[in-house]
Parts: structure tokens; sequence; C-alpha cells
């Protein structure tokens, strides 16, 4: 699996809604100033959330988008789901988009791939906003106090 800009992007705007969750609706141009992502790029990947059940809008001066639901209960896997489409290595392995193949019943690489799905999703379905939000801060507190150790 290999994660796409749109997800990556998707990821970094859900963090920054989940900081700000319950503070009211964010614009595009301040997820899109604050995480660096191109506002056009961020336009689409936002509605595809919005159509995906992940985030709501709301139109007007104060307009924008926030979380549907708690950052607790937005899980990793749904949103690179909701972008990319299948998390498994190869069809014949996939929940979304199976293909069998001819050898399946056989083939000892389907068993290897089928492990490395069920790892992957293992981490991705548990992993919630809420996780993503306590990663981001404890980064930010190493980041702050490795820099104040080289002050004398």
């Amino acid at each position: 699996m290999k994660l796409s800009k749109k997800s990556d992007y998707a990821i970094r705007a859900l963090i920054y809604l989940s900081m700000n969750y319950q503070k009211g609706a964010v614009q595009i141009k301040e997820i899109s100033a604050k995480e660096r992502i191109p506002q056009k790029f961020l336009e689409n990947i936002l509605l595809t959330l919005r159509k995906a059940g992940v985030l709501n809008s709301k139109m007007g001066l104060r307009g924008g988008y926030e979380l549907a639901r708690s950052p607790d209960l937005i899980r990793l896997g749904d949103v690179i789901r909701a972008l990319d489409g299948t998390i498994a290595p190869v069809n014949c392995v996939s929940q979304m988009s199976y293909e069998p193949c001819s050898e399946e019943l056989t083939c000892v690489i389907r068993g290897v791939m089928m492990d490395i799905r069920n790892a992957i999703t293992d981490v991705l379905d548990t992993m919630t906003f809420a996780d993503m939000c306590k990663r981001a801060k404890d980064s930010i507190e190493k980041r702050e106090n490795s820099s104040l150790s080289y002050v004398i």
C-alpha cells in the first residue's frame, strides 16, 4: 500500500479540523494556508470526505468544513478508503475490490498478501483522528523540548 498525495493531504486537513473540533466551521483557505495544501486540490478532497460522511459543510460568511462526528469516531482506514479505495496490496485479498486469480487456492503469495493486508487494516481501522491529534501534540512537545535543551 502506498499512501496517495490525496490521502496525505486529507489526513493533514482532518488532523487540523480535529484539533479545532467544536470551534465551528473552518474555511478551506485557512486549512490550505496552515497545512500548506493547494486550495483547489483541497476543495476536491473535502468534497469527497463530505460525500463519505466524514465532514459537514456550512455555507455563508462563517461557512466552511467541520467534522461530522467526534475525532475519536473517525478512523484513519475509513478516510483512506474513501479517497484511495482498496488498501489491499493485491486484488485477490481485497475486501472492497476482490478479483480472483487463477492460482488462488494454492498460491503462497496470496497468504502472505492477506497477512500484510490484515496487519495494515488492523492499524488503520483502530487508529482514530483523536489518536492522530495526540501523536501530533506529542511530536510538537518533543520538538519544543529538544530545541530548549540546546539553549545555554
